[in-house]
């Protein structure tokens, strides 16, 4: 199965196929797209960062695990909540899967509903991680935008430097600040410095 860019799909990792189809016939009667991986390193092998769902994986697996899983997937800023299916023995290293950033994880043998519940609350957390990275993004390239001069001003006004004190350290006129700051306003679109400093603080810029 191809999963199309922005699609909502449940990746399900697991190297038993019997259990593997199980999970996937059980989320498909939920009217969810899965996608089956019979390993880790089958999942990583084609991850795309356009990807939008979550991921459900066994946690002891050949190879790979589940926590070694979400480890390698935080390492490729994947934003795909995770949900790790684990034995009763395993809970000790399933708290270790819910260190390294799980959703969840969910003890064998579990009742279905409760794991719909669960992969509907990650598709929901995934959604809203989608649009804030969607909105940083959009406030990162309005910063892009300025030109070198019109950073420096910018980085100026996050420390609080007045207009005098800006053209003092970039030995330019207190006019030539104002209409750094008027380009730097107009571009971040910005009402206000409030607002300025706000869009600033968005996008990671200061």
């Amino acid at each position: 199965m191809v999963t199309t860019a922005g699609e909502r799909t449940v990746f399900v990792v697991d190297d038993d196929e019997a259990a593997r189809d199980s999970l996937l016939a059980l989320l498909k009667s939920d009217g969810l797209r899965p996608r089956g991986f019979a390993s880790a390193h089958d999942l990583l092998a084609t991850y795309d960062a356009e990807w939008r769902g979550c991921v459900v994986t066994d946690l002891r697996m050949p190879g790979m695990d589940g926590v070694e899983l979400i480890q390698a997937l935080k390492a490729m800023a994947c934003i795909l909540p995770t949900i790790v299916i684990t034995g009763h023995a395993d809970v000790s290293r399933a708290v270790d899967a819910m260190k390294a950033g799980a959703a969840d994880f969910i003890e064998k043998p579990y009742e279905s509903e409760q794991l719909l519940r669960s992969v509907r609350g990650c598709l929901e957390d995934n959604d809203a991680a989608v649009d804030a990275n969607a909105a940083r993004l959009r406030l990162v390239r309005r910063v892009e935008s300025l030109t070198a001069r019109e950073r420096q001003v910018l980085d100026l006004i996050m420390e609080g430097a007045s207009n005098k004190v800006i053209a003092a350290r970039l030995s330019i006129s207190p006019r030539t600040v104002e209409i750094y700051r008027a380009n730097v306003m107009s571009k971040m679109r910005a009402d206000s410095l409030s607002e300025l400093i706000r869009i600033t603080l968005g996008a990671g810029a200061a």
